[in-house]
């Protein structure tokens, strides 16, 4: 599989995809993993996208090479199906890496910013926005993260991610609804995942006008039409109505293609609150 690094053959699929495949692409992904840090022998941790799939925030395909991260001196260079990347400082030890289901990784904020170039531009703000929703990290963690990279290609639209979460969105949606429907002549400073107690229950609002006690939620493609989804937000629209509390639901199709009625009529709700 590497120098020195051998598999028993029943474990490598017969015929690997891609014309010319990498050793490493027969072997099942947790395999791959465990081969590439015997290779490395406690002198590096699993980084990029290569991290981003132990951290449960994007699954990496067979077909795209490993990333292991190495301190500067170390010698082990990069292979068929590895990439090894040599940093200047980095130790292979707490904080800048550790141990996650039995693998050695670096730190979810450098995994999330040193695999922002190799994906794809509609693929990146995804494990961002997951990172942070699953209260892995912080926009402030990562933020800190990127500045130890000047460089970074694509720097600039991950530090405008980074402030849209730091604001409260949550969702590409969020954003969109952002950057072009929530913010401009006439829209009041809204507030952004407030969160709600009401009843015993706990919940939080996208969008939120504070003094006219209005919700906006923003529905996205993937549940809208959902029978059940939409009980469930009935349920939580009439909770929050017993406080006082407004709910105004717009779709993905309307805050995309109708983006200019959308916020027209968000003023004239406000106004008449």
């Amino acid at each position: 599989m590497l120098p020195e690094i051998y598999a028993d053959a029943r474990l490598v699929a017969a015929d690997p995809p891609g014309a010319v495949a990498s050793p490493l692409t027969g072997l099942a992904p947790a395999l791959r993993r465990r081969a590439v840090l015997m290779y490395a022998d406690g002198r590096g941790a699993l980084s990029h996208t290569t991290a981003l799939d132990v951290w449960a925030l994007r699954r990496q395909p067979a077909d795209e090479p490993l990333h292991l991260s190495i301190p500067q001196g170390v010698a082990l260079r990069s292979r068929s199906g590895l990439v090894v990347h040599r940093r200047i400082g980095f130790e292979v030890a707490p904080p800048q890496a550790m141990i996650r289901g039995n693998l050695r990784v670096v730190r979810i904020e450098r995994a999330l910013v040193e695999a922002w170039p190799l994906l794809a531009p509609a693929e990146r703000p995804e494990s961002v926005i997951g990172a942070v929703n699953q209260r892995l990290t912080t926009p402030d963690r990562i933020g800190v993260a990127l500045m130890a990279l000047p460089r970074l290609s694509g720097r600039a639209e991950l530090r405008v991610l980074l402030d849209r979460l730091a604001a409260g969105c949550r969702s590409a949606l969020e954003i969109w609804g952002h950057d072009h429907v929530f913010t401009g002549p006439g829209m009041p400073r809204f507030q952004r995942q407030v969160r709600i107690q009401v009843a015993n229950r706990t919940m939080y609002l996208d969008v939120y006008a504070e003094r006219e006690r209005v919700a906006f939620e923003l529905d996205g493609a993937a549940t809208h039409g959902d029978p059940r989804q939409r009980e469930i937000d009935l349920r939580r629209d009439a909770l929050l109505a017993t406080v006082g509390i407004m709910v105004v639901r717009f779709s993905h199709r309307r805050l995309v293609h109708d983006t200019a009625q959308v916020r027209r009529e968000i003023i004239a709700i406000l106004a008449t609150r």
